[in-house]
């Protein structure tokens, strides 16, 4: 008696919260051509904490911002979740923009003559969304600004406007937030505040974050450092420290320039 082989479980394979394929991103031409990216594959998982970073000029913020549609990439594909960025219209990376990214820059970029809750709730006001408040209250219990929602941005440390800019980035629940030097107009303190929130985010909500940084601390707090020299990912790590971290920038041989024209 033969018995029959069990069905075929085939399992849903979730597309990875933002990826490049074969990158290139060239800026000017002639003498004055430079070659910021250079062919860069990488995949960011979802639900994790990903650093990436290098020297000044590897590339980093130029891979952080053409992964975000904020630059035209010169070839090569990108997308998030499972929408290619590259090829949309100008209303097409608005809308992705809108309901699919989140960002926090170095400079807080908040708007001075709104309050704390008005700032966060910004981007869903322009989007015509209404907020879920039980969504809204946890960002804010995270962030720890529930006495601080009705003071303008002069009223608030820096550490507390970043932590505003957070709760703004994460309270229309994002598919992927990018983070250009979040702490890096923030002294020590303020600093580990912010980069705990965001580690937070991660392990207990399941936010994915991706943070370009030349801070070895604030690579520790990461799942996953990408490191790129001269536009091209030359390591990574797993499960960093700051120890780890500085050896593996100190080791890095920065390869030499390719002859390869696009």
């Amino acid at each position: 008696m033969t018995t029959a082989a069990p069905p075929l479980i085939r399992q849903r394979v979730e597309p990875a919260a933002a990826r490049a394929s074969q990158l290139w991103k060239v800026y000017g031409s002639g003498e004055a051509q430079v070659t910021a990216l250079r062919g860069v594959d990488v995949e960011l998982e979802r639900g994790r904490f990903t650093a990436i970073m290098g020297p000044s000029g590897s590339g980093k913020s130029t891979l952080m911002h053409c992964l975000a549609g904020l630059d035209a990439v010169s070839r090569g594909q990108v997308f998030v979740g499972d929408t290619e960025v590259t090829g949309l219209n100008d209303a097409g990376l608005t809308r992705l923009r809108r309901e699919k990214i989140g960002f926090i820059f170095q400079q807080f970029n908040l708007l001075p003559t709104l309050t704390a809750q008005e700032n966060i709730l910004l981007p869903l006001a322009i989007a015509g969304r209404k907020p879920d408040q039980q969504w809204f209250r946890t960002v804010i219990d995270t962030v720890g600004l529930g006495d601080r929602l009705g003071h303008r941005p002069s009223q608030l440390s820096g550490g507390q406007q970043q932590r505003v800019a957070c709760a703004r980035a994460l309270v229309s629940r994002p598919e992927v937030v990018f983070a250009d030097e979040p702490t890096g107009n923030l002294d020590s303190r303020s600093g580990a505040e912010v980069l705990g929130f965001l580690r937070r985010s991660v392990t207990e909500y399941g936010q994915t974050i991706v943070m370009v940084t030349h801070d070895a601390v604030a690579a520790s707090y990461a799942d996953r450092v990408v490191f790129l020299a001269d536009g091209q990912i030359v390591a990574e790590l797993t499960g960093p420290t700051p120890e780890r971290v500085l050896d593996t920038l100190k080791s890095l041989d920065r390869p030499a320039p390719l002859e390869t024209e696009l």
